[in-house]
Order: structure tokens, then C-alpha cells, then sequence
């Protein structure tokens, strides 16, 4: 198999792993507070990639942390957001940077986007509305703060496709997770009042999402998209989503109402709607071989 279909199927493998934390982390919520677990999940990470990769240069340094800045944005708002929304309902809501990533990629080029990434946005905006609006016709708090996760994770997604080819994968990860570590448990301390040690019961939610997810996973995602570009990148991962409904109706037997059902359709179709029709950005993708072959 070439680079690009051992990136295809690295990036599924991520997609589950990402799915899967939804249900898993909304339950270790009950015992410690959002930006605390945000802090303690990323540096676990962050020390495992540090060990394998010592980052130098300040050149690094720099563009790991404008990548991490973001990264931390979208976490802090998906865990925040998980304490008041389910886990099915920020499953399918953070796959909207899916929707977001191409929108984000065409204002950072100066360009129009694709009447096919229009109108994917526009079904799944309507299937947002679908799914989460009540009958005030207003967003749940909890919702708002995954919408805006969804937006931090296209525009991460966005700045990886220039920053990541300028750097070796695995220092250039290690930088992003420490900011986001140390940005997680800074505000944890000045926010959520203090930063004790986190209880026994989170440690195992903590190191399975710190070491499978933050420090495999998302490596995975970093080094796949320098081979395969943004869209793609975003293409693959748009299936996390449907992992995150399976894995919450048969661990926390949550499940979706009718109009519920009718949004999620319309978010899944509008996400392939982008998948299927929205053409490819050809030139970042060998833009980013290029420059990843010579790391």
C-alpha cells in the first residue's frame, strides 16, 4: 500500500478513537471540573510526544502554539459544552467542522466557495436547527459551546494545512498539546477556583484519552494531512460522528427523537454533500507532499 492509503485508514482508526471519547468523557465530567480535564488529558499527551520528540528552533515553538491556541479553544468549549448537552448531541454537532473546514479555507484564500459546499453548510445548518433548537426556537447553552468547538476545529484543521508541512510531525504535535495542557490547567486554577490532583476515578478516562486519543489519534491527523491535505483530511474524519451516536445509545442508551433523527440526517447529508461534490484542494495536497517528504 502507498503513503495514501496508510493515511485513509490511519485517519479511520482516529475517527473512531474520536467518536468513542464523547460518552466516555461526559461521564468523568461528574468528577472533575472541564478545563481541569482538559489540562491533565493533554499533558499526558504532551509528555509522551515530548519524549519521542524533542521540539527546537523557535520557528516551532511559534507555529505549535498559534496551532495549540486553537486546539485548546475547540477542546475547553466541547468539554465545557458536554456538562449541559449529550453526548450524541456533540458528536454530531462538533462534525460540523467538517462543513466549516472548506467554508474557513475559501475566506483564508480570499475565494468563493463551492455551490456544493453552500449547500451542504446550508442542510446542515437547517439539521442544526433540527436537532437542537427548542421550542423558543433558542440553542441550548451546552450546544452552543460544541457549535463553537466546530468552528476551532475547521479553522485548526485550516492552519495545520499551512503550518504542519513546515515542521517534523511528531515535536510539532508535542508543542500544541503542552500549550494546550498548560493553557487547561492555568485557567483551571484561576477559573474552576483551584487544580488539586484529579481523583482516582478519572485517571483511566484521563490516560486512555491522553495516550489512544490526544497522543495517538491526533498524531495520526497531524502526519495523515500532511499527505492527503485539509479536505480530505476533514472528509475522513466526518464519519467520527456516527461512532459518537452508536457508542452513546448502546453505553448511555441515549436516543435521538424524531425531529432529532431528521436533523441528524440533514447534518450527515450536508457533511457528504461537501464529501461527494466540493472539489478537492489539489494544490495544498501536493503542496504538503512535497514539503512532508523532506522531513
Amino acid at each position: 500500500m502507498n503513503r495514501r492509503t496508510y493515511a485513509y485508514l490511519a485517519l479511520t482508526v482516529a475517527a473512531a478513537l474520536f467518536g468513542m471519547t464523547f460518552v466516555f468523557v461526559k461521564d468523568v465530567l461528574a468528577v472533575i471540573p472541564p478545563l481541569a480535564f482538559v489540562g491533565w488529558r493533554f499533558l499526558i499527551g504532551a509528555v509522551v510526544l515530548l519524549a519521542l520528540g524533542r521540539p527546537s528552533g523557535r520557528s516551532v515553538w511559534r507555529d505549535g502554539s498559534i496551532a495549540g491556541f486553537v486546539l485548546f479553544i475547540g477542546f475547553a468549549a466541547q468539554t465545557i459544552g458536554l456538562q449541559s448537552t449529550s453526548a450524541t448531541n456533540s458528536g454530531l454537532i462538533t462534525g460540523l467542522y467538517v462543513v466549516f473546514t472548506p467554508l474557513i479555507a475559501a475566506i483564508a484564500k480570499r475565494t468563493s466557495p463551492a455551490i456544493a459546499t453552500i449547500a451542504g453548510a446550508s442542510m446542515s445548518i437547517v439539521g442544526l436547527g433540527a436537532l437542537t433548537l427548542t421550542q423558543t426556537l433558542t440553542l441550548e447553552t451546552g450546544d452552543v459551546w460544541t457549535l463553537v468547538c466546530a468552528v476551532a476545529f475547521a479553522l485548526h484543521i485550516v492552519i495545520l494545512a499551512y503550518l504542519a508541512p513546515r515542521h517534523k510531525v511528531v515535536p510539532f504535535t508535542a508543542v500544541q498539546l503542552a500549550f494546550v495542557a498548560f493553557a487547561g490547567l492555568a485557567l483551571s486554577a484561576l477559573v474552576e477556583g483551584s487544580l488539586s490532583f484529579p481523583p482516582s476515578e478519572a485517571w483511566p478516562t484521563l490516560i486512555a484519552t491522553g495516550l489512544a486519543v490526544t497522543a495517538g489519534a491526533f498524531l495520526i491527523q497531524v502526519w495523515a494531512q500532511t499527505i492527503i491535505g485539509p479536505s480530505r483530511t476533514a472528509i475522513i474524519l466526518a464519519i467520527e460522528p456516527l461512532f459518537a451516536v452508536v457508542t452513546a445509545a448502546l453505553v448511555l442508551g441515549e436516543r435521538l427523537s424524531v425531529r432529532g433523527w431528521i436533523g441528524a440526517g440533514l447534518m450527515i447529508a450536508g457533511t457528504y454533500v461537501v464529501l461527494v461534490f466540493a472539489p478537492p484542494e489539489d494544490a495544498d495536497i501536493r503542496t504538503a507532499e512535497a514539503i512532508s517528504e523532506a522531513h
